[in-house]
C-alpha cells in the first residue's frame, strides 16, 4: 500500500524518458541513422538483452 505523490511520478517519468532519449541519440551518433532507426535499434537491442538473460540465445 505504497504511493507516490504526483510529484515524484512526473520526476520518476522525466529521469526514465531523459534516459531513454539520451540512449537513442547516442545509438543515432553510433550508427548514423536518423533517430527513428535508432529507437528500433534499442528496442532490438533490450529485447535480444532480455533473451540472453532467460537463457534463450
Amino acid at each position: 500500500m505504497y504511493y507516490w505523490t504526483e510529484a515524484e511520478v512526473y520526476e520518476k517519468l522525466d529521469n526514465k524518458m531523459t534516459t531513454a532519449y539520451h540512449s537513442v541519440y547516442d545509438t543515432h551518433k553510433d550508427y548514423k541513422i536518423n533517430m527513428r532507426q535508432a529507437a528500433y535499434v534499442r528496442a532490438v537491442e533490450r529485447v535480444v538483452e532480455a533473451m540472453r538473460l532467460r537463457g534463450w540465445v
